[in-house]
């Protein structure tokens, strides 16, 4: 009787431990607590950051992504770089980011209007046209009205894309209406083609001609004063509401101060 009670014990324990560790559990409605928090929840903690940016943003806000992520241990910052008016049109189409930094006031006004930006837009940043021609300058241009001579070849940014519009705006105070070779969707297409011998000349920005110093020359001139763009960013509806403040924060403290400006970029007004 001893050995069959033993033997009875023995296949109890045994049925008990199957049942408790062998059996999948049906528990519905638990989380755990290494599940990484919803996008959205307001967690500035870990994950990938998404901005999308003006393409004259490309050096400096790589540079800040950098310093981003030294300072933010497991965050990633992902940029996607593009011609604002193309950036306005992904964001009202449904593309997810977090974060959206605008060449100019027109097109992070498109955005609001879409109803994509959460909260107030903040100018972090104010910038200028200048005119990229090959190192050397070759063709001797000296101001805005050469650009408009025979035989030259020039091009400019699209008109509904920030560069672009702040070269009608320089066109019609000066009286001087270019004949572009071609329109770009972005400031770097423009750039590259002077920078590739495609073009002799090219409405850009100062901070890209700084940028680019050794493939291209950058030539000033007075008329660009009158066409400032500013650069508003804002935290994007449906992201990361909480770390996606941060970076517009940094943005707008010392470290983009610091990046911005070796570029040449201005200060916000």
């Amino acid at each position: 009787m001893k050995k069959l009670a033993l033997a009875v014990a023995a296949v109890a324990l045994f049925a008990g431990a199957c049942s408790s560790s062998d059996e999948p559990s049906t528990q519905s409605g638990g989380s755990s607590a290494s599940a990484p928090a919803p996008k959205g929840s307001g967690d500035a903690g870990t994950g990938t950051l998404t901005v999308f940016a003006a393409a004259s943003l490309t050096e400096s806000f790589t540079a800040l992504g950098k310093e981003f992520e030294a300072a933010h241990p497991g965050v990633t910052v992902k940029f996607s770089f593009a011609g604002s008016s193309g950036l306005v049109q992904q964001l009202t189409n449904g593309a997810k980011a977090d974060v959206f930094a605008s060449a100019d006031q027109a097109n992070m006004d498109k955005a609001v209007q879409g109803g994509v930006i959460d909260g107030q837009p903040t100018v972090f940043a104010t910038n200028k046209l200048a005119i990229a021609v090959a190192p050397g300058n070759p063709k001797g241009i000296k101001s805005f009205a050469d650009l408009d001579k025979a035989g030259l070849t020039v091009v400019t940014c699209a008109p509904q894309v920030p560069c672009g519009s702040a070269t009608k705006k320089v066109e019609t105070a000066t009286g001087v209406t270019l004949k572009p070779k071609s329109e770009e969707q972005d400031v770097k297409q423009v750039l590259n083609k002077v920078a590739s011998g495609d073009a002799d000349a090219g409405l850009v920005y100062v901070t890209d001609a700084t940028s680019a110093a050794g493939k291209v020359e950058k030539v000033d001139f007075p008329e660009a004063s009158g066409a400032i763009n500013n650069y508003p960013i804002a935290v994007v509806k449906g992201g990361q509401a909480a770390l996606a403040k941060e970076f517009d924060d940094f943005v707008l403290g010392n470290e983009g101060k610091t990046e911005l400006g070796k570029v040449g970029f201005g200060p916000a007004q």
